[in-house]
């Protein structure tokens, strides 16, 4: 029925190529002369493309067939020959016009922050927020000390980004320039509320050369460098000893737990706060980045995972984009706001502080001259109001927290080593861990999202990769089919494993289903009859992310992890490292801790069915 249109297959994987020719220019063009060595690549980027109808609309038919019946899919097939012979090429004009516009270098960037982030009205904890774990320093068992620590390479981190230093990002074996844009919003930079959408407000980083410290609920000014000189690590040490006592044993008023609220509630409590309060806040948000030195004292995984994703709701202030949260025994993670940077950048700064650290290849700074610096109280002034909206934000965070559950596998029997063994991709591989997983708890495959990197492209971020295709469902099938033969599970699952490849490889082409389909709605305009292809069931079924997924690893994390985006779905983050594997999964009672075993199980299924192949192998 659609064979001339899945022509376009072809033609995706011919486009695939000239945009891979296309980065890999970039990666050796010759940058124009001042360009800092982090922005080398950056002017000579290509933009985001636009796909052609005959590639999108051909591969989201093909990612609706393992989801709807028979009857669904006669409707959407029908839904989208008729978009085809209708409004399609005038909406494919209007997106191209758009993305042809002098000076445009990403036709969906401003789209996509607004709608995805800053007009999203949700709380950012535990919606928008995301977290890692550090594996433990036992030399820094005590808060200060692992504070301290983690500052110093921080700050080594920041030095080469604030100079232009830092090497650029790049992609896979081809090593194509990534897009290096986001990383100005790393440090001195901070989300602000506002009554329907939000704003992100950058600082100078010459002029506001401090951290803000959290301790008790208190806020504290602390200077991280003295005439152009950092601060030791132990000066730092030192100035964060001086912050706990400053501290004391009381807890100060949760203004903290208004950056947890509703971004409206939020928005409309700021008005009432700011103008008393603008020198405090404006130094919260123009800090270097937070330090949140905690007085709990986290142990398990969940727990852990737990403190870092979203703490106690007021320790914290959840618009800043980085925040290094460090508990009294030592236990130490991060938090992140994702609003203007996706998590690859700020994965590279945790992974560079915990290996400095690990490897002790921290850089020895000498004692800045002046001596240890003294914390300076940033106080609030609370009006009757705001004082009021304190404990309606706290009840706010503990409600929107208590939905939620929280399970973390840890799978220690192999990790990348052993994928590369099975002659597998790792990311597919633990794809296809989950779906199994999924498959064995649910009995059935539903929608899934997994992130793909377009940041070869100017101002690049994300598209979908659709994970759930015809073969996944033949493979989990098989895998769970009694009768299959090991010949018939392994045979499929190699079928899924190309399949996975193929589309997170479009995707990450900017050549996936979901961000061009978005921007062809995004201009149909004010009185326009809204095509059927958009308002078929099926569209919105198949963009509901009953599973939302994604993978950044480190061998110094133990965590990593952020919320569902759906009330139905589970939110699954993964690390594949060297030795083991790592999967945290977040849901609104769904039975986080039942597909958590269910994943174990399946990584043991996939385990016992490839070695079986090896041994084979081995054999011949």
């Amino acid at each position: 029925m659609f064979s001339s249109k899945l022509r376009a297959l072809n033609m995706t994987r011919a486009s695939k190529s000239s945009v891979r020719a296309m980065s890999a220019a970039s990666s050796t063009a010759t940058a124009p002369a001042g360009t800092p060595p982090m922005l080398k690549y950056q002017a000579s980027l290509p933009a985001l493309p636009v796909p052609t109808l005959e590639q999108t609309l051909p591969r989201y038919i093909q990612s609706l067939r393992p989801l709807l019946s028979a009857d669904e899919m006669a409707r959407s097939e029908s839904a989208v020959r008729e978009f085809l012979a209708g409004d399609a090429q005038k909406l494919q004009d209007r997106l191209l016009q758009r993305a042809g516009q002098p000076g445009m270098k990403n036709w969906l960037a401003e789209w996509w922050n607004e709608a995805a982030y800053m007009a999203y009205r949700d709380p950012v904890v535990p919606y928008v927020s995301y977290f890692y774990a550090h594996e433990d320093d036992r030399s820094a068992a005590t808060g200060p000390k692992r504070a301290a620590k983690i500052v110093s390479a921080a700050l080594q981190f920041k030095a080469e980004v604030d100079a232009g230093t830092l090497e650029p990002e790049y992609l896979g074996k081809n090593k194509l320039a990534m897009c290096m844009d986001s990383y100005k919003w790393m440090f001195n930079a901070c989300r602000v509320p506002a009554a329907g959408k939000d704003h992100s407000d950058k600082f100078p980083e010459a002029e506001n050369a401090y951290l803000v410290v959290i301790r008790k609920n208190k806020f504290f000014k602390v200077p991280h460098e003295v005439d152009g000189q950092r601060l030791s690590t132990a000066q730092l040490e030192q100035v964060f000893d001086k912050v706990v006592a400053a501290a004391g044993t009381a807890k100060g008023p949760p203004v903290g737990a208004l950056t947890a609220e509703n971004r409206d509630t939020w928005a409309a409590v700021y008005t009432e706060l700011e103008p008393a309060n603008r020198d405090t806040i404006r130094a919260i948000q123009a800090s270097s980045f937070v330090v949140c030195l905690d007085d709990s004292t986290p142990s398990t995984l969940e727990e852990r995972a737990h403190n870092f994703w979203h703490g106690d709701g007021q320790n914290r202030w959840y618009d800043k984009p980085c925040q290094f949260i460090i508990c009294d025994n030592g236990v130490s993670g991060f938090m992140g706001e994702h609003s203007m940077m996706d998590g690859t950048p700020t994965c590279r700064l945790n992974d560079y502080v915990c290996t400095v650290l690990a490897k002790n290849t921290l850089a020895k700074t000498p004692d800045a001259p002046g001596g240890v610096p003294e914390p300076v109280a940033l106080d609030f002034s609370l009006s009757e109001k705001v004082s009021q909206a304190l404990p309606a934000a706290q009840a706010y965070f503990a409600s929107e927290i208590g939905k939620h559950e929280l399970a973390v596998l840890r799978y220690t029997r192999y990790g990348k080593n052993q994928i590369k063994k099975f002659r597998c991709s790792p990311d597919s591989f633990a794809q296809m861990v989950i779906q199994l997983g999924y498959y064995k708890l649910f009995g059935q495959c539903r929608p899934t999202y997994e992130s793909a990197s377009t940041r070869q492209f100017q101002l690049g971020r994300t598209e979908t990769c659709r994970t759930v295709s015809s073969v996944v469902v033949a493979y989990v099938k098989a895998f769970e089919d009694p009768q299959a033969s090991t010949k018939a599970k392994i045979e499929a699952f190699r079928k899924a494993l190309a399949g996975h490849g193929e589309y997170i490889g479009a995707a990450t082409n900017a050549l996936g289903v979901d961000r061009h389909m978005f921007g062809l709605k995004k201009l149909i305009q004010p009185g326009e009859p809204v095509p059927a292809i958009f308002t078929d069931p099926a569209f919105a079924y198949s963009s509901s992310w009953y599973l939302s997924t994604s993978q950044l690893s480190s061998e110094y994390f133990n965590g990593y992890g952020w919320s569902q985006v759906i009330d139905d779905g589970f939110g699954v983050a993964y690390m594949v490292n060297g030795d083991w594997l790592n999967f945290n999964v977040v849901s609104k009672k769904q039975g986080s801790a039942r597909l958590a075993e269910c994943m174990r199980q399946a990584a043991d299924d996939l385990a016992d069915v490839l070695s079986t192949e090896l041994e084979i192998k081995a054999k011949l």
